[in-house]
């Protein structure tokens, strides 16, 4: 087997690797109360594909593909923005887990991480990829999800905030610095393309959002963090999700159970070298 960098002609073969991988592991982990577990559309498999060719161009070092005779087996992908290191996907093929793959792409993923103080991921339940991730130095912080229709009636109006553009991206890097330790710099094209960006006219934070909730949160305080959030509700059609809440972001709790959404745990934010960012709700690839 052989561990060698990731190209553009990797990313599709990944893409079906990750969708086959986590689609199994959400049927392995459903709780009864759950709704079965859907396999990646179309268009959220074409945003990957773009986010993760847009990875393999900003950061061919933190690239990394399993392969062997037959082919592609396993890939992780990872980032370095400043001071901050992200694993941005990690997925070895069904039928492939367990046979030491994945510490082999690990390894390889965050040596591109050495020098960064401070280190994120986003873990599934997955006992075997909980275990890898705190070998490797990472203290798992239980995430919590909400989920479900939002009772338009507990709605406030919302005030101060206004649709983001281009020119906001610098204060919005800077927010970032103070709260993780480094900028989602080039990763905004691609949230930008796929999310509607809205911001404080304060400047005071930002929100990634679409119909189905909030993709990142990040503010100065909880006030402008809250007002944010319930924007991005609003603008929910059909079942919402607000994902990688932890617990030192209740604020987020609050809303979501005022919105009348459906509280449980789901996988663990990996941190190394810092505590959980706040008020912060982190991306699940580019953190």
């Amino acid at each position: 087997m052989l561990i060698r960098p990731m190209t553009t002609e990797d990313v599709p073969t990944a893409e079906a690797i990750s969708a086959d991988a986590f689609h199994a592991l959400d049927l392995s982990r459903r709780r009864p109360a759950d709704p079965e577990p859907q396999r990646r559309a179309p268009a959220n498999a074409a945003g990957w594909i773009a986010r993760t060719e847009k990875f393999v161009a900003t950061d061919p070092g933190g690239c990394w593909v399993a392969e062997d005779d037959d082919g592609v087996l396993g890939f992780a992908t990872s980032l370095r923005r400043e001071d901050v290191w992200c694993l941005a996907t990690f997925a070895v093929r069904p039928g492939h887990q367990g046979g030491g793959i994945g510490s082999r792409l690990l390894a390889a993923a965050t040596a591109y991480g050495v020098g960064c103080e401070r280190g994120m991921l986003a873990a599934s339940d997955d006992p075997r990829a909980t275990r890898s991730y705190h070998r490797a130095g990472f203290r798992l912080h239980p995430q919590l999800t909400l989920t479900g229709t939002v009772d338009r009636s507990a709605l406030p109006a919302v005030t101060g905030l206004r649709d983001g553009v281009p020119d906001d991206l610098g204060w919005m890097d800077d927010l970032d610095r103070s709260l993780r330790g480094g900028p989602h710099g080039p990763d905004h094209e691609p949230l930008m393309g796929i999310s509607r960006l809205v911001v404080a006219a304060d400047r005071s934070g930002y929100a990634y959002t679409n119909t189905g909730g909030p993709g990142l949160i990040a503010a100065r305080d909880e006030a402008t963090a809250r007002t944010l959030l319930w924007e991005c509700l609003a603008g929910t059609e059909g079942r919402a999700e607000v994902a990688h809440v932890t617990v030192a972001n209740d604020w987020a709790v609050d809303v979501g159970i005022a919105a009348r959404l459906d509280l449980a745990t789901r996988g663990y934010l990996g941190l190394r070298g810092m505590a959980p960012p706040a008020p912060y709700v982190h991306h699940g690839a580019v953190l």
